[in-house]
């Protein structure tokens, strides 16, 4: 998997960085021999060193974190990337994912039981919209857009602002749907989040996080019954199921941040459509990725073990 290949290759990368510096000659304090001397007599001055920026690193580790179901670790590591990168949008909307991806988790939305029951799937989960209204979700995302949109004014094509627009319109959609079940606000929001990953991809094809927003809309809407998608089409909302497969499979080969998130949608996606391999593949490849995770060893079993899990 493409995260997997980026450690290997970070990696190999270290190894030969390491190799390079074995063999390389010793320096004049390890030899014992003194700096040559310049005009005038003095040693020739040291080269300056270039040392990474303490932030690098710190939101791949804390989406890490939130794939291993860590949130609390992931919100750490996002609070600390704000306080040292203050005006990039995207550590808000890093924390305003830990949010909602806990909640999620606390309700089940990553489950097959949730996925493959339509009235859960299209009814949105267990409890009233009070009971799971999610305070610091709605405050983080709405500061993360916020910033973005102050960025936008400056620079109309600056693509992090965009990406932040795009994921942020993208969860707050799938927080009124599934989790509030203000569906036509979420929809709404979903028709926003499309026209913004329009505008990204237009600026940055490579990101290719855009696709989980709008693979994730196109899919729920396309999985309506044909009622409610002839109503959403007259009001400008399209859905199309099999394009938003396509979309989520590119999301989940060449994303970044939401890179498995995209991949555990499509493949609770590929059940709902029949298309076990496919769903066994990218469940197998998060289990051995994750595993600490036990969700993704759950949902593997119940696909290995189908007749065990009917039983229960």
């Amino acid at each position: 998997m493409e995260s997997s290949g980026r450690m290997l290759r970070a990696g190999f990368a270290a190894c030969l960085a390491v190799a390079a510096l074995s063999c390389a000659p010793a320096s004049p304090a390890q030899s014992g021999v003194e700096p040559p001397a310049v005009a005038g007599g003095s040693a020739a001055p040291a080269l300056p060193r270039i040392e990474a920026s303490p932030s690098a690193g710190m939101l791949d580790s804390g989406f890490r974190n939130l794939y291993e179901l860590d949130f609390k670790k992931g919100r750490e590591r996002f609070i600390s990337y704000q306080r040292l990168e203050p005006s990039d949008p995207m550590g808000k909307a890093a924390e305003a994912a830990s949010y909602l991806y806990e909640q999620f988790n606390a309700k089940g939305i990553f489950t097959s039981d949730f996925f493959l029951n339509d009235q859960k799937f299209l009814g949105g989960a267990q409890g009233t919209p009070d009971e799971n209204r999610n305070d610091g979700f709605l405050s983080a995302n709405h500061m993360a857009r916020d910033m973005a949109m102050n960025r936008l004014k400056t620079d109309p094509r600056d693509r992090q602002s965009l990406l932040v627009l795009t994921m942020t319109d993208g969860m707050e959609a799938d927080y009124d749907a599934l989790i509030v079940k203000k569906q036509m606000a979420g929809l709404s929001l979903t028709k926003q989040a499309d026209a913004e990953a329009a505008k990204l991809l237009a600026v940055d094809p490579s990101a290719e996080d855009a696709y989980m927003a709008l693979g994730a809309a196109n899919y729920v809407i396309g999985s309506l019954p044909s009622y409610k998608r002839a109503f959403l089409w007259f009001g400008g909302i399209h859905g199309d199921r099999e394009r938003g497969l396509e979309e989520l499979q590119r999301a989940a080969e060449h994303g970044h941040y939401l890179q498995v998130f995209a991949k555990s949608w499509l493949a609770l996606a590929c059940e709902r459509e029949h298309q076990m391999d496919h769903a066994h593949q990218l469940l197998a490849e998060l289990a051995a990725e994750f595993p600490s995770n036990p969700l993704f060893a759950h949902e593997l079993a119940l696909l290995d073990h189908p007749a065990a899990s009917a039983k229960k």
